[in-house]
């Protein structure tokens, strides 16, 4: 038998709250196969909880709702994502079940090369449900971010799901990112379905072109508005080329930026965040892409999934820039810590 979340009246309503499955991650010491690693750092990894470290980081308040295993795994998820000012006490923990783990190698994730090894099925947020879960606390947002990973997990988590997704008058707005996993899901057709119906009940929607392509089988942005023309805001990330969002407005385009990659993880997430965090502070449609961009730069220029924003006013002076200024950036490890200053835009652009 599972916990159930402990009931709770009337929590805080806050700016954002995400929810989804965290886990441990191993990370390599030493690039190699899976085979030859000899040890490995700890870290955390989770498309949400990605989310919500990095919005609490750029000064939101963001709780973050899972269910985590009564085990030392799930004592240090909670404990770190709460050292980034995270609000976590609604993580209800399960006796019963374990909280999730994964290793992986060094390389890019995009290299054939590349290995990772979950340990998730059965897991404690595997068991997420209405019932498991305060449903209260979920919907006590501005904006309730969800992801298609969730979906994936198991039947109770798809409808939990359908449950926050489902037309009510006083509903947060639902942010969804498509986070299409192929090894999650065994019947690529039904995950095609779920995610597509999914990311049509919800008001802002996070997907990109791969992804588009794998789960549905279209390509450009043009075929992914037209396959999901409900979401008031679409945003169609497009790799190296940039990023397109469709809105009430019409549609607005932003290159990618010019960057120094120390490891291709957990720049979707950070992309994420760095929208919402824009959208929370009503900047122009341009201005949201922008920090999209930027908050994606600041973690492809670290070695793990999780990075600090650049400082408010850091970034807002780089999004500011004028299309010539913007297209000559070149971002490099370190860049998010240039100093708020008159220089700052100078020491990251390119000779």
């Amino acid at each position: 038998m599972t916990t159930a979340g402990p009931p709770t009246a009337a929590p805080d309503v806050v700016d954002v709250v995400t929810l989804g499955e965290s886990m441990v991650t191993f990370l390599p010491t030493r690039p190699g196969r899976l085979a030859d690693v000899p040890s490995w750092d700890r870290a955390i990894g989770g498309a949400e909880s990605n989310v919500a470290c990095v919005l609490a980081a750029a000064g939101h308040s963001v709780r973050w709702v899972s269910r985590v295993g009564a085990d030392g795994f799930g004592d240090h998820l909670v404990e770190r994502i709460a050292s980034w000012g995270v609000d976590t006490r609604h993580v209800p923990r399960d006796p019963a079940r374990p909280t999730g783990i994964y290793f992986r190698t060094a390389g890019d994730r995009a290299d054939d090369t590349h290995e990772v090894a979950y340990y998730r099925a059965g897991s404690a947020a595997s068991a997420m449900s209405a019932t498991t879960l305060d449903l209260t606390a979920v919907r006590a947002a501005r904006v309730l971010h969800l992801s298609g990973i969730t979906a994936a997990l198991s039947a109770d988590c798809r409808a939990l799901l359908h449950t926050l997704t489902a037309p009510a008058a006083r509903r947060p707005l639902l942010s969804f990112d498509v986070n299409h996993r192929p090894g999650l899901w065994p019947d690529r057709a039904e995950a095609g379905t779920v995610l597509r119906d999914l990311a049509r009940r919800c008001d802002l929607v996070f997907v990109g072109d791969d992804e588009a392509r794998d789960a549905w089988g279209i390509e450009g942005p043009d075929a992914v508005r037209r396959a999901l023309p409900e979401p008031r805001t679409l945003v169609v990330k497009e790799g190296a080329r940039g990023a397109t969002v469709f809105h009430d407005a019409g549609v607005t385009s932003v290159p990618a930026l010019d960057v120094d990659v120390t490891a291709a993880v957990g720049a979707g997430d950070a992309f994420a965040a760095g929208f919402l965090s824009a959208t929370l502070r009503d900047l122009p449609v341009r201005d949201r892409l922008r920090h999209g961009h930027l908050t994606a730069a600041a973690a492809l220029t670290v070695p793990g999934d999780l990075a600090r924003p650049p400082a408010r006013g850091h970034a807002d002076r780089l999004a500011a820039l004028d299309d010539t200024a913007w297209g000559t950036l070149r971002l490099g490890p370190g860049w998010t810590t240039a100093a708020d200053d008159d220089r700052a835009d100078q020491e990251v652009r390119t000779p």
